[in-house]
Order: structure tokens, then sequence, then C-alpha cells
């Protein structure tokens, strides 16, 4: 198994969730061994995605340093990850990922019509070797070993739409595209004014999420899936993994983790040397892998 980037120059433009902006993305191909590197467009800036990038997690995830940072990445890099692109150099006209339908599916598209294009280095993976646990009051997420990729997530809100909600995942590029990648972001209407008054949500519709009302979607369509909160909560952690930089053998497991927290657990793990191993892919040695990431 080899790394990945794709094969053709590939540009869309939508809609900044909280500008309210247009934002112009660019996807190239990159060489082997350079990961995925962001470029601020408007400044040249060019910003390594790694955990120590991350430089604000309040209601998204934010690369880079003000005024050329990029947030709401966590989206578009759940789509690279679940592609097992490893390869990639990413142009964005603005200080935002275009929000698209408030899912991944728009990038998976994006990928689909750019290819994928295998490279010549033996891919490598991050083999989770010891628990990394992360609290913040019953909130937690963490990390441990696996001989599958697992993504295992639950919430509760106390909304009757939502409720309890608890999906576990088997990471696959296609039980993502099936499960995972339709899943959209979701707010409540009380909360918006507040939020716009901050210059946040600026750009938010329900064309690029599900909207919620003390007790009903206001969204005319419904839901796509009947969990469909918990499925775009794993959408996110898997983003928000993908910061690292690599595919990872292990599970995932969070009750009403967040951006911040997920966050934490990357910096926590990286700290832990003896928490993972890089592997590539004839020392890993697992059946499952050829499964979940050929």
């Amino acid at each position: 198994m080899f790394e990945q980037t794709i094969k053709s120059r590939v540009e869309v433009t939508g809609v900044g969730l909280h500008s309210g902006e247009p934002i112009r993305l660019i996807l190239e191909p990159a060489s082997e061994g350079s990961g995925i590197e962001f470029i601020h467009a408007l400044s040249g800036t060019t910003i390594k995605l790694h955990p120590q990038n991350i430089t604000q997690t309040k209601l998204a995830t934010t690369l880079g340093a003000a005024p050329n940072s990029i947030s709401t990445i966590e989206h578009f890099l759940s789509a690279i990850y679940a592609y097992g692109i490893d390869n990639l150099r990413v142009y964005v006209y603005g200080n935002e990922m275009p929000i698209m339908d408030g899912s991944a599916i728009s990038f998976c598209m994006l990928l689909d019509e750019a290819k994928i294009q295998r490279q010549s280095k033996p891919k490598s993976f991050m083999v989770i070797t010891k628990e990394i646990k992360v609290e913040e009051g019953n909130k937690f997420a963490i990390l441990k070993p696996s001989k599958r990729a697992i993504f295992d997530f639950e919430i509760n809100f106390d909304h009757p739409i939502i409720g309890k909600e608890h999906y576990r995942f088997e990471f696959s590029k296609k039980a993502f595209i099936e499960e995972i990648a339709r899943a959209r972001t979701f707010g409540f209407a009380k909360d918006i004014q507040y939020l716009q008054s901050q210059n946040l949500a600026l750009g938010a519709s329900l064309e690029n999420a599900i909207g919620l009302d003390e007790v009903s979607v206001l969204n005319p369509e419904g839901l796509r899936f009947e969990d469909e909160f918990v499925r775009h909560k794993i959408l996110d952690a898997i983003g928000d993994m993908a910061v690292l930089g690599y595919s990872i053998l292990g599970e995932y497991s969070a009750y009403a983790s967040s951006h911040d927290l997920n966050h934490k657990l990357t910096k926590k793990l990286l700290e832990s040397k003896d928490a993972y191993k890089i592997l590539t892919f004839d020392k890993v040695k697992s059946k499952e892998l050829v499964k979940v990431f050929a």
C-alpha cells in the first residue's frame, strides 16, 4: 500500500458558514512525503496540517494564526481521510473552508472528480498501542488499541428530536460514503441571533445545516438519517483526528466530545510516545488494513 494524492487540479466555490462570503477552493496534487498543506491564498501563507498548528476550536477547527488562519476544516478533512489521501495542496481564498451543504459529501464528489493517484512511497499508519483519554466533566474522548479502525460516539441533547443517540462506525471508504458523509451539521434557531451578533454563522441557512427550533426540525426535507446528529459528530471526529496526518489503526470512542476535546486528545497522544507507533503497511501485519484502507 502506497501514499496517495489526486490526479488532477480541481476547484469549487461555496459560501463560508461564518463569514457568509463566497469562498474559492482549489485542490492540487502534491509530491510524496509532503503531507497536507493549506495555502491561505490571499496572503500566500502555507500552513502544514499538524495538531500544533490548530489555533482555535470554538464551534469549528481552525488551522493557522489570524489574520491568515483557515477555519471549519473538519468536514473537508474527514473526506480527505476517508479517501486515504496523504499529500495535497489546498488553496483557500478566504479564512474558512466553504461549508457546501454542511456535510462532507460535496468534498467526496470533488475528490471523485479529481481522481486518486497512487504514489511510490509506502504508506505509513499510526497504530495506537496504549489507551489515551481526555475528559471534561462528564464528556470524554478516547483512543485505544484495536485491530480495526472504529469511531464510536454517543450524544445526549435535551431536545425532543435528538435526545440520546449512539453510533458505532467501523471505518472504510465505502462505509464512510454510505453512512457518514451525508450527515449535516446542525444548530438551534435560538442561538443564531447571538452568533450573528458576534459575526458568526452569517452564512448559515437551511441549505447548509439542520435547523432546530424548540420542538422540531425546520428543514422542509427533514433528516437524511434518523440519527443524523450523532453521525455528523463522527464525521467531525474523523476530520479532527485527520489533523494527525496519518490513517489510524485503533478505536476512537467519545461521549459528547467537541472539537476542543478532540484537539486535546491529538496533542496528548503525540506527547505520549509509548501510545502509538508509526509503521508502514508491510510492518503493520493487519489483514483488516487491506479491507479498511485499500
